[in-house]
């Protein structure tokens, strides 16, 4: 299974990218706020506006690459999921899948089972119990 690692770095590298995206895309919102706040205050030179304008510019630049480069990440990932998706269906036989989901349910039962008697010997035990043994 060493691929797996490989590919789920590479879901590491694109939940990544989509991390920095949010980020940008909060930075840009914040520099069109401001460069609207510095239109309204009357001191402000046209120069500052235009120098404002230009980082909103430079950002959105930035996020239209990287909303390109997760794009492109993307559709590799979703073709690995799909052609190991295909391969899984071919090679593995229903009954082994339904063998795994008893054992897990019977394991999760045995589970129950124990935090209900760790929860039962935990509770304080009343006199009347007391003298019924």
């Amino acid at each position: 299974m060493g691929n797996r690692k490989v590919i789920e770095q590479y879901y590491c590298d694109i939940d990544n990218l989509a991390k920095l995206l949010t980020n940008f895309v909060s930075s840009y919102r914040l520099l069109i706020g401001g460069a609207a706040e510095l239109n309204q205050i009357t001191p402000a030179t046209k120069h500052d506006v235009k120098k404002a304008i230009k980082r909103v510019d430079v950002m959105g630049d930035i996020i239209d690459e990287l909303l390109e480069s997760i794009q492109e990440c993307e559709e590799n990932y979703i073709d690995y999921c799909k052609i190991k998706s295909d391969v899984i269906s071919c090679k593995i036989q229903k009954n082994i899948i339904s063998t795994e989901i008893d054992q897990e349910i019977s394991f999760s039962n045995e589970e129950l089972k124990k935090e209900k008697l760790k929860k039962e010997a935990m509770k304080p035990r009343s006199n009347e119990e007391d003298k019924q043994e």
